[in-house]
């Protein structure tokens, strides 16, 4: 079960020590509590574990701090959908909105290689009004000869040139919980010019010691990767091991699976579970069309692949979209080949924005006959 308490109840009130000492003291339930903070409230969540059939909801709501109680399914308990639950998908985070009704697209490097192609990206970004990127400082990768990243090395010059260019949110892989002390670090020595959100690659979906240390805090937002050969119920588990340990503002990535029946593409590309992902939880969804695709090549009309498959993901719903872009992609030290080329920005944008457009007067068509049968 879960209780939702009045928006902006103080902890130190007597309405929350009264609820708070009720629910310690229910027999075989244990207590976890989750705070939301959104744009204008902040909201408490209490969950209650364990053996919770015998509660009654009326009386859960009596309690003083209580504004409403939901009886929750054990799938996906804090980020999923159950019934009656009417709250709020998505969180805002340095002055940017993700949630299930908006987009936020993050063009940018696979890997961060030099300062100049870091600067022309931002510059590029800055220019046609966007301010959010991907930047890959760590990098995992199948071959250990292959190149790893610059790690903590590059983080002063690329946050410097995102505080420069209005970048305010930069999506960063990381694969070790040390690498987010050194990004906080990082960014409180330069004055946090820009924000980070923590980008779970993967291969990391289910290193759940990761997933912990990450979910323990509460300062960056998560992007979690599907695991490229685990079931999508595996993965949306995965995600709730990050908000079982408080961290609850995390978007599901769409990257595509791994499988002989995704040829020619890399990997089978997987963005019709977008609507299922948001049926199934409140997560925002993110579709990477450049790991999915995995090369440059298009179709006789002339559009590449990458923009086909970043049209299908958007029109189904999609609430962001990671793709890699690189001034130079012939100098580019990770995944060049399928890299877009800065000239093909704008119409990329526009590309997004007229499937965006468009998912929104499909949902209107969708709702006029929803009401009309309702009639």
């Amino acid at each position: 079960m879960l209780a939702i308490l009045h928006p902006n109840t103080a902890l130190d009130s007597e309405e929350y020590r009264q609820t708070m000492h009720y629910l310690e003291n229910l027999p075989n339930v244990s207590v976890r509590v989750h705070e939301v903070q959104g744009a204008t409230q902040r909201l408490t969540e209490i969950y209650l574990l364990g053996d919770t059939k015998p509660l009654n909801k009326e009386e859960i709501e009596a309690l003083p701090a209580v504004e409403r109680a939901i009886r929750i399914s054990d799938d996906y308990r804090i980020l999923g959908r159950h019934r009656d639950d009417r709250r709020q998908s998505g969180f805002t985070y340095n002055g940017v909105e993700f949630n299930q009704s908006n987009l936020n697209i993050f063009a940018g490097l696979c890997a961060v290689d030099v300062p100049e192609h870091v600067d022309m990206m931002m510059k590029a970004l800055e220019d046609h009004g966007e301010v959010c990127t991907r930047m890959g400082a760590y990098k995992p990768r199948t071959n250990p000869y292959s190149f790893q990243g610059h790690g903590k090395g590059c983080l002063p010059w690329v946050f410097e040139k995102a505080g420069k260019h209005g970048i305010k949110v930069i999506a960063m892989e990381i694969t070790h919980e040390s690498h987010i002390e050194e990004i906080d670090t990082c960014l409180e020595k330069l004055g946090r010019p820009t924000g980070v959100m923590l980008q779970v690659g993967t291969r990391n979906t289910q290193n759940f010691e990761l997933l912990k240390a990450i979910g323990r805090q509460n300062t960056y937002p998560v992007l979690l990767k599907r695991g490229f050969g685990i079931t999508l119920n595996e993965s949306l588990n995965a995600a709730e091991y990050l908000a079982s340990e408080g961290n609850a503002n995390v978007i599901f990535c769409l990257r595509g699976m791994k499988t002989e029946a995704g040829q020619p593409h890399r990997n089978m590309v997987d963005f019709a579970h977008v609507p299922a992902v948001k049926r199934l939880t409140r997560m925002p969804v993110c579709v990477d069309p450049s790991h999915s695709v995995g090369s440059r090549e298009q179709s006789p009309e002339g559009i590449l692949d990458v923009m086909h498959a970043t049209a299908q993901g958007v029109i189904a719903g999609a609430n962001m979209v990671l793709v890699d872009f690189h001034p130079k992609p012939e100098k580019a030290l990770v995944d060049g080949p399928q890299a877009l080329l800065m000239n093909e920005l704008p119409a990329y944008l526009e590309d997004i924005r007229l499937c965006h457009d468009t998912w929104k007067k499909r949902q209107a068509i969708y709702q006029r006959l929803k009401d009309d049968t309702a009639e």
